[in-house]
């Protein structure tokens, strides 16, 4: 499947959120995203479950992709736009279950990309691109010549992530992102919406990879 339009992964979590995650969808949807990701691993399946039918809410009202991060089961139970897979993990199952749904994972290398990509995924996350506050001791950072080299050499859409905001989105898109995911650079925004602008903003700015 296409990445959703524009190429702008926003990831939830809560711990650095502060406002409630519905509310920074709902502001980075009117702000024009139109792809967002419930990662939020720790809540018991039950509450994950509530709060993702509550995203889904907000943004079919948007026509916004809304995903999940491993939670497969989930994804099923409440009619989820896709799902988004942890380092390691085999796309194959996923795909078999979810044949029409957006179907990404994490990578920390080129060959990993390239592995999930031949597996079966739309996308990989490649990570960190810079230090990053939201996972510190992440790294070493990949930066933006190995984002280059992987671009060139992986069989599909890579989406930057890791120290991502609206002063180096465009040179990720630049050295060949299809597009870009951020964490904190959103949830810990006092307003959600400007920030998602401001990077919207940028991504125009950039020279996005039309890969896969």
């Amino acid at each position: 499947m296409p990445l959703p339009q524009p190429p702008l992964l926003i990831i939830s979590d809560r711990s650095q959120a502060r406002l409630p995650l519905t509310a920074v969808a709902e502001a980075a949807f009117a702000a024009g995203c139109r792809w967002f990701s419930l990662r939020e691993k720790d809540l018991p399946p039950d509450r994950r479950r509530t709060l993702l039918r509550s995203l889904l809410a907000v943004g079919r009202r948007y026509g916004a992709t809304v995903t999940a991060h491993q939670d497969i089961e989930g994804v099923l139970a409440t009619g989820g736009d896709g799902v988004h897979l942890p380092s390691g993990a085999d796309p194959g199952e996923a795909r078999m279950r979810l044949p029409d749904r957006l179907l990404g994972g994490s990578a920390h290398s080129a060959e990993e990309a390239e592995r999930l990509l031949r597996a079966g995924a739309d996308y990989a996350t490649l990570s960190p691109i810079f230090l990053t506050r939201s996972k510190p001791g992440y790294g070493p950072a990949v930066g933006l010549e190995g984002l280059a080299r992987a671009a060139v050499s992986v069989p599909g859409p890579i989406v930057a992530l890791g120290g991502i905001d609206a002063t180096n989105a465009a040179d990720c898109l630049a050295a060949g992102a299809a597009g870009i995911a951020v964490m904190g650079e959103i949830m810990r925004a006092a307003d959600p919406g400007r920030a998602t602008a401001a990077l919207l903003k940028a991504l125009r700015s950039g020279a996005p990879a039309h890969k896969g």
